[in-house]
């Protein structure tokens, strides 16, 4: 079999990240196998781990990249892009905290995926603290923990919920919780 450029590995690679960040997003980290990845993105199971050490390392690099989309903005925008219906429908393209926390804390301590996320928690909360003026730098890393926490635990119920209503009200809440 003809090997591939090394400008074809690299595009390879970049594909398999994203494909494995949005299944991860959608499926869980436990609910999508090596075998999937790769057929979702169109290349051989075989070519895995030319590319990756094991699927552990591929889920930490999916992480980096899912959480690397464009997240900008001001904080009002960015609160009611999270708290939005689309992003409780979409989670495939959502924000891997909330798509991700609950198989994240079921990881070993120390684990890369883990560790992926908790850099993840510190750089979104550090985000939305310097989006937050007139405030100390403690005052405005506490409210931007508690923005986030609140905003990723609406965004959780709200996809775990089989009632609209309620999930339209869950976002409302933590909207008005955490607005202005």
């Amino acid at each position: 079999m003809p090997r591939v450029s090394q400008e074809q590995a690299k595009l390879n690679r970049q594909r398999v990240v994203e494909v494995a960040a949005a299944l991860f997003r959608e499926r869980g980290l436990h609910g999508v196998g090596v075998a999937d990845i790769m057929a979702s993105a169109g290349l051989t199971h075989g070519g895995f781990y030319g590319q990756f050490a094991n699927k552990d390392a591929l889920a930490a690099e999916a992480f980096d990249s899912a959480l690397g989309e464009d997240r900008r903005g001001d904080v009002d925008a960015i609160i009611a892009n999270y708290l939005s219906v689309k992003h409780v429908q979409t989670p495939g393209k959502g924000c891997p905290l909330a798509a991700l926390a609950n198989d994240i804390s079921r990881e070993a301590p120390g684990s890369p995926v883990r560790a992926r996320f908790t850099q993840g928690v510190e750089r979104l909360a550090s985000i939305l603290a310097n989006l937050t003026p007139r405030a100390s730098r403690e005052r405005r890393r506490q409210k931007s923990l508690a923005t986030l926490s609140t905003l990723v635990g609406a965004v959780v119920l709200a996809r775990a919920v089989d009632d609209e209503a309620l999930a339209n009200d869950l976002l409302q809440a933590a909207h008005s919780a955490v607005a202005g």
